[in-house]
């Protein structure tokens, strides 16, 4: 048999094994996942409300296992991220796993001999655009056999979503949650070796796993994750249950990380977590929160330092202490209101009123005067009346949010909000959204207009998208700036004049000298 007619043989092999595989997939298959393969149920809000604090256990010893540790040589992975930073960061680990596997990184799916879609539960759209993805990576695993496609993320934590893959896409080889990355290696194996579809999904979050191996996108910023899960429970968030329980890493581990970083040659790090400002209220042995760390880092000599995404009700005195010493801890704060209706954050069971958050923006402003503030903000939730909606407008203009991320509702299935009934109109959902949008817009320009003729200090992160002949990087303040400068710059903090400025960016010409970072 010669190589075209092996090809021809391993697709009609293939072709056969997708249609066993449908023949056999029932409803009783499904079960047989969820009951056996892994303990998980479909998102539930009470029994994950119900579940405790203890038993987070942490582990050092993570290791390639010998018998996979080449198994990667030759050979190409490419991964595919949706969602939110915490997804990134993911990714950033299992292409560190992978690597350390002897794979390759990769761009295109033609070369790829695994490919991952590391997805993203939030919203409806970001499901749908990997749905997609899968349906058109279908001819593709007929031409090559031997490749292996996984789906893995927060999607994989939905029972409703794996039973969609096991009956439709056959396929996909391996499907694994947000738990248990560090098994990749293990589920690699068992995917390149095996005859049947590897499904591997934890509902068992207590677990804290060090010692990761990473690869970083660039050595300018570094994502730095501090705590796992969130135990806020609003209602239209699906995040509880496929993130799982607040979990804080131990200080001295991300203390010992942001050191490696500095070493390293990064410029900058951002604190990362699902609700990073509740970091350390579940230590026992210890008093101990996001202040406290901050105040840590403050002290190591790295330029800058953030942290994302924040919840009001977390945002304690002792934070707005600390920040407000400046420095290497940067004053722009991205603070999630989501509506500024007092009634909608009910309903959202977002535990403070319009009032409360103006009161913290207004005890932010006291202790930082120059802080920049953004936000996210979610029009047309269920039954939001006209009335609900305009005091989201007013709030934007009297807190005067210098950007934010706007979103439509989107029910996900499991979350409280999506019993609820909707009867506001697409079209005025969409009218809401376009006029919310004309005023972040309108002020974020506003914003950016102070910004003429001054000279900011530019962290150069690369090229422009638009002109391989523009550099561009970002303020302390998180502003996109542009400007012709030589390559050198690049991973510096430069000097910045603004010539021009737009809604989202800003224009300048470098100033010859250049920012001293030690």
């Amino acid at each position: 048999m010669n190589e075209e007619q092996r090809k021809q043989q391993a697709q009609i092999n293939q072709v056969d094994n997708f249609d066993r595989i449908k023949k056999t997939t029932s409803d009783d298959m499904i079960a047989k996942y969820f009951q056996t393969s892994y303990e998980q149920q479909s998102p539930d809000i009470k029994q994950a409300r119900k579940r405790r604090k203890e038993d987070v256990q942490f582990h050092y010893d993570f290791s390639i296992p010998e018998d996979v540790a080449t198994i990667g040589k030759g050979k190409k992975f490419l991964i595919r991220t949706y969602g939110c930073q915490m997804n990134e960061h993911d990714t950033e680990v299992m292409a560190g796993i992978l690597t350390e596997m002897g794979y390759e990184s990769t761009t295109t799916t033609d070369d790829a001999d695994i490919i991952l879609l590391n997805t993203c539960a939030i919203r409806e759209n970001a499901e749908n655009k990997v749905f997609g993805e899968i349906g058109h990576l279908k001819p593709l695993k007929l031409e090559k056999p031997d490749l292996i496609i996984g789906v893995c993320g927060c999607m994989s934590q939905e029972e409703s979503v794996v039973g969609r893959i096991l009956k439709k896409h056959q396929h996909i080889d391996l499907i694994f949650g947000t738990h248990n990355i560090h098994r990749l290696p293990q589920l690699v194996k068992e995917a390149m070796f095996g005859k049947e579809m590897i499904v591997e999904v934890w509902s068992k979050e207590g677990d804290v796993i060090e010692n990761l191996p990473k690869v970083r996108k660039g050595k300018i910023k570094a994502w730095v994750n501090i705590m796992y899960g969130c135990d806020k429970f609003c209602t239209y968030c699906i995040v509880p249950m496929t993130r799982g329980k607040e979990r804080s890493r131990r200080p001295e581990d991300i203390i010992q990380e942001v050191r490696h970083l500095v070493a390293s040659g990064y410029q900058e790090v951002t604190l990362l977590g699902q609700n990073v400002n509740a970091y350390g209220k579940d230590f026992e042995d210890l008093t101990y929160g996001l202040g406290d760390l901050m105040n840590d880092i403050h002290k190591i000599d790295i330029p800058r330092v953030r942290f994302t995404t924040s919840h009001p009700r977390d945002f304690d005195d002792r934070l707005i202490e600390v920040l407000a010493q400046g420095g290497n801890l940067l004053d722009h704060i991205h603070l999630p209101v989501q509506s500024g209706s007092s009634e909608i954050l009910k309903k959202m069971n977002r535990k403070y009123t319009r009032e409360e958050y103006l009161e913290l923006v207004q005890k932010i402003r006291k202790a930082m005067p120059n802080v920049t503030l953004t936000t996210d903000i979610i029009v047309g939730f269920p039954n939001e009346t006209e009335e609900q909606f305009e005091e989201t407008m007013t709030l934007m203009e009297e807190v005067s949010f210098e950007a934010a991320y706007t979103y439509i509702y989107s029910p996900r299935e499991g979350t409280p909000a999506a019993r609820k009934k909707d009867d506001i109109p697409d079209d005025v959902k969409k009218q809401r959204l376009y006029r919310l949008n004309d005023l972040v817009n309108k002020q974020s320009a506003q914003s950016m207009k102070m910004y003429k003729d001054k000279t900011v200090n530019v962290l150069v992160e690369g090229e422009s998208k638009k002109d391989p002949e523009v550099l561009a990087g970002y303020t302390d303040k998180n502003k996109l700036v542009n400007f012709k400068g030589p390559k050198s710059s690049i991973g510096k903090i430069v000097e910045v004049k603004i010539t021009e400025t737009k809604t989202w960016s800003l224009n300048g010409v470098m100033v010859e000298s250049t920012v001293e970072v030690n």
